[in-house]
């Protein structure tokens, strides 16, 4: 009987950890973000269509393809690179997914420097 239960439990604790909608990155493809300025950002707002991202910060304006490898890595490249850095795409990689935002590590080219940050969504 007890065992039972607890098979029954972990059956359920699976099936509703599975199903929550926190695991499922796909509603971060589209919408509006913020980066919040720390950690080596400045405050950052990004309106992103599937395949494109724009970026505003510092009085500045940005455009890149993004490219969704799978649901938890994509590829940003500039549009129209103004120096040599900009022409490396940056590397994202989601690691942690939380209600309204998520952590990610960011890698330009193939450096070896990982850029970690917050990213929340502001609206769809």
């Amino acid at each position: 009987m007890i065992k039972k239960f607890i098979s029954l439990l972990v059956l359920l604790s699976l099936i509703f950890s599975c199903s929550s909608d926190n695991q499922d990155p796909d509603r971060f493809r589209t919408g509006v973000f913020e980066i919040p300025k720390g950690k080596g950002y400045e405050k950052t707002i990004i309106t992103r269509t599937d395949s494109i991202q724009i970026e505003k910060y510092e009085n500045k304006v940005d455009t890149l393809r993004i490219v969704w490898e799978n649901p938890f890595n994509y590829t940003l490249t500039m549009v129209h690179p103004k120096n040599a850095i900009d022409e490396e795409p940056i590397h994202v990689k989601i690691t942690r997914l939380k209600r309204n935002s998520y952590d990610f590590e960011a890698v330009i080219g193939h450096s070896n420097f990982v850029q970690k940050g917050t990213l929340n969504k502001i609206s769809d």
